[in-house]
């Protein structure tokens, strides 16, 4: 192994804080770029299915509005 401790891998000759920032920015931006997109799909669809059970209620509600005035 390059390193011949754990520790000296934490510390990278005095770099590591900057490097294990680095990675730990890195990981966090990722994860948004992945999480927030399907969050918001999940939204879009949430918001979708309710709009298509309105518009199914109201057309129910239509059909039997015009049965009832025949």
């Amino acid at each position: 192994m390059y390193f011949e401790s754990l520790h000296a891998a934490w510390e990278m000759a005095g770099h590591g804080p900057f490097v294990w920032s680095a990675y730990g920015i890195t990981a966090v931006v990722v994860i948004a770029l992945i999480g927030l997109p399907l969050q918001r799909v999940r939204q879009a669809e949430f918001a979708l299915r309710a709009e298509w059970e309105r518009q199914g209620a109201n057309a129910s509600e239509s059909l039997a509005g015009e049965s009832d005035a025949s």
